[in-house]
């Protein structure tokens, strides 16, 4: 069904090629013969790694190539035992790295689905939502203002339709559209019938038929130019890096030292060089940013479940930083469930006068609603689905109104006219519907209503009724107003001299949980800042009632705030100190978080329109909403919460702390057992003892402890004083200077104990016995290792108690521990495995030294942190 110059064909033409119906669309029935014929509506570059490239990867590092270099070393000294072990830890980490990735797309994958654009359509003579993958070559589509074109169409009708098609034009500025046919030949650039797919919609609606999906549509064809490109790292993944980088010099010190002390004491400098490279291999935790990737992704699942999208892996760090939190009112502080209350008419008893607002209503709205077991289905804004259901329950159905009055013309609703009206045709006359913020339809407004006749609209009358809306927001209602004037034909302009016919009042009032999530960001050290295009009195009532201002303070409104480039000092202190804004303007968001930001704040901004996006942009985390959001907000947000609610906010602040907490938590953790290996190491080297630890035993022991607990401790649920404390400053390093000299001060620790069990079985338990090499090699070895997974509950907070604590009562550190010990004990009874690490079966008195010897190291470590003397976390 491949179909040419499509712009240049008129729309019923297109029809009856595409076999589609320009009120009802498509059936469902012909809707799934056509994504099996087209396939869904993806572009395929947006499909990840492919699974054999990420086993490839595995084996491309620095790391692989130094053991293969010892397994080679092996092998040609005809050490055939060491050579396949070496191999069998390179195949067992590349497994391990291989599964963990894996995960990581998976589930990043998964957050792009959550995240995918919706898209309006008529199916079956309805107008329904479904996810802009199932779209088909010939469906209807109805686009409105900040809507993502989700295919290539034609349009149908368009009404003031303006659209942004940088993306595939490189054209900056929006571009007027209209449902003429073109002339063949027309460039790209020009064809003004047309829609594109990744382009949006700027201004107006529309209704297009789609002519191209996936990879047929423009988009898809150039798709070898817009695949990911390799991505800048994230400043979490810059941060390991270059600690990493410190790592190692570090590692590369001390092996050296290690290499050239072992020359020249033991002198077999084969044997050393595996040293050496083992200790290099278990030294630099090759895997941490696998891991932490793995742990960013996982978060960002746990919070999709709570209806929390966050797009950007970046974007979990930034939470955890956040000062300063500027939210819309409607729908995020408050429940979202808007009802009319009552309508007021100019004339009180005037029949006429009240069916004349609910015909505004209904007649001036773009939202539907269909009603369904005892409830409604609705499709749009929550406002002008509250009007339409108004309607509904007094008889007044807007498809059969919009029978009797066509639309012909419509000016949509914006953030800067805050009004919107429709031009209807009756009989042979024309009747303009709008409805709007009040004070901006008064102020449009020369008339108003009168049983015997519309009568000017005089200063004293406009304040009056401006003085009502003001009396009837400040008790919590919201307000907007509806107007309309007769027309003699179709070119007038919509918006001036209406005749005020009275006003709707709404109720939507302040979400039950939202209380205590503003109680608890306070006490995190974030401010909560209203910021709201609603009436001064509205927005200061639910404020005081949330306590994130009191009555005396007073809103500070859009015409009281200068321009950006004429504010003083003070005037961007008052700013700073304000929480409450009403009556502000998109380009007003935008300049309040350049202030908040210029003094200092990280800054999450909310925001659902099209003309938000600059704000949504510059803000440290742009948030937009998911129901009520328009698709380019949530298209540049870095978080979209899919319910609207501010709870939503604040439960994400939480888990981005605390999946940086964890993903401190498991770095301190890898690094003080890595280099609690590089110093047992250094000091059996340097101090020139007999026993040391063999190059496979290194390996084993960063196989049993680097993963599996560090894993664990990635999906910790985080101590209950993560909100108790002041936001973190992103900019500064993963670790501070307090947590480095305690990756040290526990590395330390865990050193002397290994050390100390040898000595102790020898000098208490084997008194008066030679020196057993091998005995002390396995007592060494089994020390490190218990020391080292006893040292994952060192990693918990010392605010709670110890059997209290997130780490004690994470089952998956328990999990995490019971596999490492199976693998011990797989080692310890597998003969070739047993001869391969040379372990050798131990005395009951030296397991319990062994045992008391790490348990020791846990005892010191807790005592120490619990008593302040060494600190690891904020």
């Amino acid at each position: 069904m491949e179909i040419n110059q499509v712009y240049t064909k008129p729309i019923n033409e297109l029809l009856v090629e595409l076999r589609s119906d320009l009120n009802k669309g498509l059936s469902n029935i012909e809707v799934q013969k056509r994504l099996n014929e087209f396939g869904r509506n993806i572009i395929q570059s947006e499909r990840g790694k492919h699974p054999l490239k990420i086993l490839l990867a595995q084996f491309n590092n620095l790391m692989v190539y130094l053991l293969l270099f010892a397994a080679a070393m092996s092998f040609w000294f005809q050490e055939y035992l060491d050579a396949i072990a070496i191999l069998l830890v390179i195949l067992i980490n590349a497994v391990i790295g291989f599964w963990m990735e894996l995960q990581a797309q998976r589930s990043m994958n998964a957050l792009r689905k959550l995240a995918s654009v919706p898209a309006k359509v008529f199916r079956d003579g309805k107008l329904i939502e479904i996810s802009s993958e199932e779209l088909v070559p010939g469906d209807v589509l109805f686009l409105e203002s900040g809507d993502m074109i989700p295919a290539d169409a034609r349009i149908i009708q368009a009404a003031q339709l303006t659209v942004n098609e940088a993306a595939l034009t490189g054209e900056a500025m929006p571009v007027e559209k209209h449902d003429n046919k073109l002339q063949e030949g027309t460039p790209l650039a020009e064809r003004s019938n047309m829609l594109y797919k990744g382009t949006y919609v700027t201004n107006g609606n529309a209704k297009a038929l789609v002519t191209a999906t996936g990879m047929q549509t423009e988009l898809g064809k150039i798709a070898h130019l817009v695949k990911s490109a390799d991505q800048s790292a994230t400043p979490l993944e810059q941060k390991l890096q270059v600690f990493s980088r410190k790592l190692i010099y570090i590692t590369v010190v001390l092996v050296v030292l290690i290499f050239v002390v072992g020359l020249f004491t033991h002198g077999d400098y084969v044997e050393m060089l595996e040293t050496a490279i083992a200790l290099a291999v278990a030294a630099i935790p090759e895997s941490l940013p696998i891991v932490a990737t793995l742990a960013l992704a996982q978060g960002m699942m746990k919070m999709a479940k709570h209806k929390v999208i966050v797009k950007k892996l970046s974007a979990v760090e930034t939470l955890g930083g956040t000062t300063v939190i500027c939210t819309d009112k409607t729908g995020t502080l408050t429940q979202n469930k808007i009802e009319v209350t009552q309508i007021i008419p100019t004339e009180t008893n005037s029949i006429e006068n009240k069916n004349l607002l609910l015909q505004i209503a209904v007649l001036c709205n773009t939202a539907s609603v269909e009603a369904i077991n005892n409830g409604f289905k609705e499709i749009g804004d929550p406002l002008e689905t509250a009007l339409l259901k108004y309607a509904y329950k007094q008889n007044i159905v807007k498809q059969n109104l919009e029978r009797q009055f066509p639309k012909l013309k419509e000016v949509p609703f914006s953030s800067e006219t805050k009004m919107m009206a429709t031009l209807h045709k009756i009989q042979n006359k024309f009747i303009v519907f709008a409805k709007g913020a009040t004070e901006e339809i008064l102020n449009s407004s020369s008339h108003i209503f009168s049983n015997s006749g519309n009568v000017e609209l005089t200063k004293q009358v406009k304040k009056e009724w401006k003085e009502k809306a003001y009396q009837l927001s400040a008790s919590g209602l919201r307000i907007i107003a509806g107007a309309y004037k007769g027309a003699e034909n179709e070119n007038v302009p919509l918006l001036d001299n209406l005749t005020f016919a009275g006003l709707y009042c709404l109720i939507d009032p302040p979400a039950e949980d939202v209380f205590q999530a503003i109680q608890e960001a306070k006490e995190a050290g974030i401010k909560v800042v209203m910021v709201t295009g609603d009436h001064p009195a509205t927005a200061s009532y639910i404020a005081n009632e949330l306590q994130i201002a009191s009555l005396e303070e007073t809103p500070l409104t859009g015409k009281e705030m200068k321009p950006f480039d004429q504010l003083s000092d003070t005037d961007k202190n008052k700013w700073v100190n304000t929480s409450v804004f009403a009556r502000v303007t998109p380009a007003q968001k935008l300049d309040l978080v350049v202030v908040l930001q210029e003094k200092g704040n990280i800054v999450a901004m909310t925001g659902d329109g099209v003309n938000d996006a600059p704000a949504l942009k510059k803000a440290d985390i742009g948030i937009a909403m998911g129901h009520r959001g328009t698709q380019v907000a949530q298209e540049v947000a870095d978080m979209v919460l899919k319910d609207d609610a501010f709870s939503s906010i604040v439960y994400a602040i939480k888990q981005g702390r605390i999946i940086f907490k964890n993903i401190q938590e498991f770095v301190i953790y890898l690094l003080s057992c890595n280099m609690s290996e590089l110093l047992v190491v250094s000091l059996a080297a340097l101090s020139n003892l007999h026993f040391q630890l063999l190059p496979l035993q290194i390996l084993f022991i960063n196989l049993v402890t680097d993963v599996l607990p560090a894993l664990a401790l990635g999906v910790s649920e985080g101590n209950p004083y993560v909100m108790k404390h002041k936001p973190r400053n992103p900019a500064e390093p993963l670790l501070k200077d307090k947590q480095w000299y305690a990756v040290w001060f526990y590395a330390a620790v865990i050193s002397v104990c290994t050390l100390g069990a040898v000595f102790i079985s020898h000098f208490f338990i084997h008194t008066g016995a030679h020196f057993d090499p091998r005995l002390c090699n396995n007592i060494l070895f089994f020390t490190l290792i218990f020391c080292q997974l006893f040292h994952v509950f060192n990693m918990a907070s010392v605010n709670v108690s110890f059997f209290k604590s997130e780490v004690f009562r994470n089952r998956f550190v328990w999990y995490a521990l019971i596999a490492c010990l199976l693998i011990i004990g797989f080692a310890f009874f597998i003969p070739p495995v047993r001869t391969a690490l040379n372990i050798q079966p131990l005395t009951a008195a030296d397991w319990l030294v062994v045992l008391v010897s790490s348990l020791f190291s846990l005892l010191v470590i807790q005592l120490l942190k619990r008593s302040n003397i060494i600190q690891d976390e904020d």
